[in-house]
């Protein structure tokens, strides 16, 4: 082979190949040198005795692939993109040569021969964009992280937990954080209620796209959206806007990493301050949470850029704004109803009726029910039952299923309007001790495990089975809900119930009153 250049790797082999011959260095020594094994050593060394440093050459070396594309092949690929596909991007061209002129071409054959004849493809990609660190926000207060953790923070020793917290973004302390069972919309009104008490309104509130924070595109839109063409805000997003506190959206989480990375730092370290206090529920969990945050905040916390804070006074009503608000029609009783409530709206001096108006049913932290009209109270109670329900329940058992239908939704808080109302239907004083909706329904639970009961369908038992295996993996009744495709309130009935759920015999309804099937569904739906 005349001409032949030896690369440095064979020229190193040449080198001891030679020693090995002069008898410097043995066929062992020369084996680790060279990294091959003893064997192909000698085999190496019995090629180069007969053929010389030729046969240290990799025997490819002057030959053409079998797969390479001939000179003409190149020509005609380079011709047709000037020519008759000009203008054409390199992953288009490639499919019309193969279809056109009957030339497959692999596309990274076909962009390697353009850009060596100068033609890049005519479609400019985008890019990457260049991602860095945000800096921090100067002032507390200008923006403040939320988001709820789903984890298993009690290790075992009690449900699965959703913890709910805010960070600050210029100091990276976190002002409040509680569990919660899930991640709720109520949950996140404590949040923000604890934050504005402890610290004041922030300026800015940054949250994922939780259901809580911004309606579902796949919701359908109601009539006045449509019109206006704009979603309408969630109860969380609508008592952001009263408050003056901007919503920012982010779009995955690496862009609220600071409220992630803070959770990931939690379930290290509060996970290990839980076990060590043996906490079992999310009450005790809480109370080891509180104590926890202030070491937090002081071991990883840093000063803001501005000494000054962002954050307002509160001289708001906090409860009248972090509450559940629905519009309701005054009925012409000047009733209006709301969870199976009927609250009985009382005159005043301004306007004696009510009858007609729109107002607006807040259902505040507390649990109370507080009815506004254009911005100021109404005073109101609860609504005494119709007397037509009294007049059917005359002569009744306790037992039956239309009193107790009625007493549940007659029942007030503290149970003296229901004793005088058991006291109206003839029941006996022993009886009329029941002053509780909660006692009411113990009652009802008693009366339906006594009457006939009917067996549970398969559907019933295949779908206790997978809300028990569910629960058992920890996931919650929203995620349960959704995975299987059904209404969470079932899911919920199905979680509490210890063995597959008795249901009562189905009586025939040929000879039952409207009123009664009306009494009745009303009852159902407390259950």
């Amino acid at each position: 082979m005349g001409g032949l250049t030896l690369t440095q790797k064979e020229q190193a082999r040449l080198q001891v190949l030679n020693g090995v011959l002069s008898y410097q260095v043995g066929v062992e020594e020369a084996a680790e040198v060279l990294g091959v094994s003893v064997r192909h050593t000698w085999r190496i060394l019995a090629a180069y005795r007969k053929e010389g440093a030729a046969a240290l050459a990799h025997g490819n070396r002057g030959r053409w692939p079998a797969n390479t594309l001939s000179a003409e092949i190149r020509r005609q690929v380079v011709a047709l993109a000037r020519q008759r596909y000009t203008k054409v991007n390199h992953t288009h061209l490639t499919e019309l040569l193969a279809e056109r002129e009957g030339l497959v071409v692999s596309r990274s054959t076909v962009r390697r021969l353009l850009l060596a004849a100068g033609m890049p493809s005519p479609r400019r990609r985008r890019p990457p964009r260049h991602r860095c660190r945000r800096e921090r926000m100067p002032q507390e207060g200008m923006l403040v992280q939320i988001d709820g953790s789903w984890h298993d923070w009690l290790e075992g020793r009690g449900p699965w937990l959703s913890l709910l917290l805010a960070v600050d973004d210029a100091t990276g302390t976190v002002p409040y954080a509680l569990f919660r069972e899930q991640e709720d919309a109520h949950g996140y009104f404590l949040l923000l209620r604890e934050v504005i008490l402890r610290r004041g309104i922030p300026l800015a509130l940054y949250s994922d796209r939780h259901g809580v924070f911004q309606r579902s595109s796949r919701e359908t839109k109601t009539l006045e959206e449509q019109v206006t063409g704009e979603r309408q805000p969630t109860q969380f997003g609508r008592a952001l806007r009263e408050l003056g506190i901007r919503a920012v959206f982010a779009r995955s989480p690496q862009a609220k990493g600071r409220v992630e990375r803070v959770a990931g730092t939690f379930q290290d370290r509060l996970a290990t301050e839980l076990r060590l206090a043996g906490a079992a529920s999310s009450q005790e969990a809480d109370r080891v949470l509180w104590h926890f945050l202030p070491r937090f905040n002081e071991r990883f916390g840093v000063p803001p850029v501005q000494l000054t804070s962002a954050y307002r006074s509160a001289e708001v009503d906090l409860a009248g704004m972090l509450c559940f608000k629905y519009v309701r029609k005054v009925a012409r009783d000047n009733t209006v109803k709301y969870n199976w409530h009927t609250l009985q709206l009382l005159p005043t001096p301004d306007r004696p009726s009510y009858a007609g108006a729109q107002v607006e049913v807040q259902h505040r932290l507390d649990g109370s029910l507080v009815v506004c009209y254009q911005g100021r109270a109404i005073p109101a109670q609860e609504a005494p039952p119709r007397r037509t329900i009294l007049r059917d329940l005359n002569g009744t058992r306790l037992g039956d299923t239309v009193t107790l239908g009625c007493l549940a939704r007659g029942v007030s808080s503290n149970g003296t309007q229901g004793q005088e109302w058991l006291g109206m239907l003839g029941v006996p004083s022993e009886r009329a001790a029941v002053g509780s909706l909660s006692q009411v329904r113990g009652m009802r639970v008693a009366h339906l495990q006594a009457s006939p009961s009917r067996r549970p369908t398969p559907r019933q038992l295949a779908r206790w089975g997978a809300v028990q295996e569910a629960m058992r993996q920890g996931l919650s009744l929203r995620a349960i809900a959704r995975q299987l495709a059904i209404a969470r309130k079932t899911v919920r009935k199905y979680a509490a119930a210890g063995s597959p759920p008795l249901y009562p015999e189905r009586r025939p309804r040929a000879n039952d009153s409207g009123k009664e099937r009306r009494l009745t569904k009303s009852l159902n739906s407390l259950d």
